[in-house]
């Protein structure tokens, strides 16, 4: 029996990278959270200790820092390309490259009526993502490129237009089935685009964040799953450049408070809303021609 290195990575988790753009009088905010993660031929720093071909961990922090600067953070998928390209064509030792980058939002303050110049407020735990992976070739014409986009904690709510009802029941069940009820949530999602990709990450977001509501919003939700599954094929059916688009939804269960012992009626207007435990539901939604997704979901959480 022989005992082989199997597949690994290292990489710097989290760096918080904050540019701010003083061209004039009217400042721009960009705050990100940016993870980078390298493969390649790291054998030896594995099985001897020897660092010769490890490029430390301290210094993909850096370039991130000195890339918000010399380059700029436009749209979060081209900066985390561009960091990418940079460790897999000039790193020898780094045969591909992901980075994973969260953007979090600042609103304006408004004082008297006016957005102030330089003041800021942050927006709601609603976050944008991206992870873009980059593999090498004998020449960088050879390299491949995927890019999944999505956004997290976005807490959606209705308080109608949701039933559960005609679910498999055994001996522990004691749920009651019920047409009208609150449905609640706090998406996760994340889409694998394909070739073209979008002249606009910007307005390809925008677009696919207004359908999911749209969605969330207007379909008359038999069970979670359903809801999921009509947010997801709206999208497809909306932008040809997505090929799959993956959902995560945990169940913010709102439970009627039982008001009688005080006499009191409750026709669905006062809930108990309860955080744990929840229903977690999950569903991909991708088209049967798409590209086989190739490294696009090889998350470092989804290593270990």
């Amino acid at each position: 029996m022989t005992i082989d290195l199997g597949p690994n990575q290292y990489g710097k988790a989290e760096t918080r990278v904050v540019r701010v753009y003083r061209d004039g009088p009217r400042h721009e905010i960009r705050d990100l959270n940016v993870s980078t993660l390298l493969r390649g031929d790291f054998a030896d720093a594995y099985a001897r200790g020897d660092q010769a071909g490890v490029l430390p961990t301290d210094s993909q922090k850096n370039t991130c820092f000195a890339y918000a600067k010399e380059k700029g953070v436009g749209e979060i998928e081209d900066y985390a390309l561009d960091l990418a390209r940079h460790f897999v064509n000039d790193i020898e030792t780094v045969s591909a490259a992901r980075i994973e980058v969260d953007e979090y939002r600042w609103d304006r303050i408004a004082v008297a009526g006016h957005e102030h110049p330089h003041a800021f407020a942050r927006a709601s735990g609603e976050t944008r993502t991206t992870a873009v992976t980059v593999v090498g070739g004998d020449e960088a014409p050879a390299q491949r490129a995927w890019a999944v986009s999505g956004l997290k904690d976005l807490v959606v709510l209705k308080s109608t237009g949701s039933e559960f009802s005609g679910f498999l029941k055994d001996r522990y069940t004691t749920l009651a089935e019920t047409r009208d009820r609150i449905l609640a949530t706090s998406l996760i999602a994340r889409w694998r685009y394909q070739a073209p990709w979008p002249e606009s990450w910007d307005e390809a977001y925008a677009q696919i964040r207004q359908i999911l509501l749209e969605r969330f919003a207007t379909v008359h939700s038999l069970a979670l799953q359903q809801t999921l599954w009509e947010m997801g094929r709206a999208v497809l059916e909306a932008r040809g450049d997505i090929a799959e688009i993956r959902l995560s939804a945990p169940n913010k269960h709102h439970f009627l408070a039982d008001l009688s012992p005080f006499g009191l009626e409750n026709p669905g207007e006062v809930f108990h809303a309860a955080d744990r435990p929840y229903g977690l539901i999950q569903c991909a939604v991708r088209r049967d021609d798409a590209a086989d997704p190739g490294p696009a979901w090889d998350s470092a959480t989804a290593f270990a």
